[in-house]
């Protein structure tokens, strides 16, 4: 998967599961990921080490996988802005019952 992509997935996933991530876990992901933050200038910022701020990015990003494996919120949302797409294409509205 190519860095851009993988990024916005993973705000896409954030969006969805943030709710179930520690109030540090989000505060790291919003620097890094919609700060633009450096993973040094967050370290130097909550006087950690590069590579401790790294590990915990890299939890949420596990976190982030494992709850979409087991929940498929994102799944279910793309599915249903297709089928959404479908019926304003097609004026199908037989489309809204696979919506349920």
């Amino acid at each position: 998967m190519e860095a851009l992509e993988k990024k916005e997935q993973l705000n896409q996933l954030f969006d969805l599961y943030s709710s179930l991530l520690t109030e540090k876990q989000c505060l790291y992901f919003k620097l890094y990921y919609h700060e633009d933050y450096s993973l040094q200038e967050i370290a130097e910022i909550y006087q950690l080490s590069r590579n401790a701020i790294f590990d915990h990015l890299k939890k949420v990003e596990d976190h982030l996988l494992d709850y979409e494996a087991k929940l498929k919120l994102y799944e279910i949302q793309q599915k249903r802005l297709t089928i959404i797409d479908q019926i304003e294409e097609t004026k199908d509205l037989s489309l809204l019952n696979a919506l349920r």
